[in-house]
């Protein structure tokens, strides 16, 4: 065991004391960073407004503090922009995470304050490695280098606005560097092909023991790899790779696909949640396929279903959750915009459900993105099939024709029979979903199925400026403008 490797797993073993920890007090941890959050709030001008110097118990925080989403959030954040400091959290912010949303063409900005850049995002990165090497003790991993496929970055004024990830990379470069590769220097390039190439020549020669990021763009990357080394496999390129944290995305979709690059029954496939807005929780039990919540990174939960707001201990297993936040990044009772729902409470494990607004209810059938997961995952076992990306939308009702669902489906392998996989499909998505199960029996066709080319969902988020291909969504707007750009004709979409 190198020197390198003996002090980082001496400080994995203490940090994984702490997090056992709050795995067996989830409650008394949360209350901790709740009061926490209040003391370095309480001077600032939210803090002011709401007076969170007098609030003492969760109570009296959900009777003065309204929840927010984006866009009621937005004049706190547009101040912090500007310069101004002591908004939402002491001092000034100069970090923003900027995303397009998958629902909205207009750019958000979410804060990125020191505290949360260390506390939460960095320790969340460091914790993927103290969770792997308990789970893997004879693991190597830590001898290599972990290559992070990260976005762009520029400055804006006196601030650094972009991905997530540029930020992360930018600002941890002193330290990072010993363990993540490609260079700061090629890792912010804006130009993904100009990115892929420069990460070719650079990190071919390296040893690359595991790789992190988004699945989509990182299959995008392998790919790349395996043209510009005229190897079979990513194992012939890099023979120690064991790790793949992955995140963003869901991954059952990819999951066939990295095998067959990666041929290895030593691979390991860690999931992460890890948002712009926070670091919530990693898989720590490769058992399972859900994750631990992380109670400790400064974080306050709450958890919506319907109208109901509760806090951690008021949760129950098998229920679909809206999350929201109070965090050391700023924002306060903030709905994030995605669901989970709990698989357990002691200790807390969740499994990412979709987004708010990432549903399909016009005819009731109140179909969600895990719904679709979960059918799909099952169909593509019974078929044969590897679907690498999807989108969906309804096709409205007519006076003489019933509603449908219309998917748009990219295969990394197709069926033997497009109609078998149809047939599959509406079989298990009437499985999962009793709404939609009894929408077919009256006012639902089977679902339409339209085969893309393969990279045309990545060409589309790269022309959008987007991360991610939205799954379901209510209104036709993304799977129009998808068809357009991809040259297909919309016949009858009512």
């Amino acid at each position: 065991m190198s020197f390198r490797n003996f002090i980082l797993r001496a400080w994995f073993s203490q940090r994984e004391r702490s997090i056992d920890r709050f795995r067996r007090h989830p409650a008394e941890t949360q209350m901790r960073m709740f009061r926490r959050l209040l003391r370095r709030g309480g001077d600032t001008e939210f803090g002011e407004r709401y007076d969170l110097r007098h609030v003492h118990t969760v109570e009296q925080f959900q009777s003065r503090v309204e929840t927010f989403d984006y866009e009621h959030f937005k004049p706190y954040i547009d101040r912090m922009r500007e310069g101004v400091r002591d908004v939402s959290w002491p001092g000034r912010v100069t970090l923003f995470a900027r995303s397009s949303g998958t629902t909205s063409d207009r750019s958000k900005y979410i804060p990125v304050t020191r505290e949360s850049l260390w506390r939460n995002h960095t320790l969340g990165m460091r914790d993927v490695a103290t969770v792997y090497a308990a789970n893997y003790p004879q693991s190597r991993v830590l001898e290599g280098k972990t290559l992070t496929l990260g976005g762009s970055c520029v400055r804006e004024g006196g601030n650094l606005v972009g991905d997530l990830s540029a930020l992360l990379i930018h600002e941890t470069s002193f330290w990072s560097g010993w363990f993540r590769a490609p260079r700061i220097e090629t890792a912010i390039i804006p130009d993904f092909d100009a990115k892929c190439a420069a990460i070719c020549r650079e990190c071919t020669g390296e040893r690359i023991t595991a790789f992190a990021g988004v699945p989509s763009w990182n299959l995008a990357l392998m790919r790349r790899v395996l043209e510009y080394t005229g190897k079979r496999n990513l194992l012939e390129v890099w023979p120690d790779l064991e790790m793949f944290a992955h995140g963003g995305v869901e991954f059952t979709p990819y999951r066939r696909t990295f095998e067959e690059l990666i041929p290895s029954a030593g691979m390991h496939y860690m999931e992460t949640y890890n948002a712009s807005e926070g670091f919530f929780a990693l898989a720590d039990d490769p058992t399972r396929d859900d994750m631990l919540l992380m109670l400790d990174y400064g974080t306050f939960f709450e958890f919506r279903h319907g109208s109901e707001i509760v806090p951690l201990e008021g949760v129950e297993c098998g229920k679909v959750y809206a999350v929201l936040i109070t965090s050391n990044n700023g924002l306060w009772r903030y709905e994030i915009g995605d669901t989970v729902e709990f698989t357990s409470t002691n200790p807390c494990r969740i499994r990412f459900a979709g987004r708010t607004r990432q549903y399909i209810n016009v005819f009731g059938e109140e179909l969600i993105v895990d719904n679709a997961e979960r059918a799909l995952a099952e169909t593509c076992r019974k078929t044969g099939a590897v679907v690498s990306e999807y989108t969906v939308a309804p096709c409205y009702m007519s006076l003489r024709e019933r509603g449908a669902h219309e998917w748009l489906v990219e295969f990394d392998r197709e069926p033997e029979s497009p109609e078998a996989f149809a047939a599959a499909l509406d079989e298990e998505l009437r499985a999962v979903n009793s709404d939609y199960d009894a929408k077919r029996r009256t006012t639902l066709e089977r679902q339409r199925v339209i085969r893309l080319e393969r990279g045309c969902f990545l060409a589309w988020m790269r022309a959008r400026g987007k991360n991610k291909v939205p799954r379901l969504m209510n209104d036709r707007r993304v799977i129009e403008d998808v068809k357009a750009f991809a040259g297909i004709k919309t016949e009858n979409s009512r």
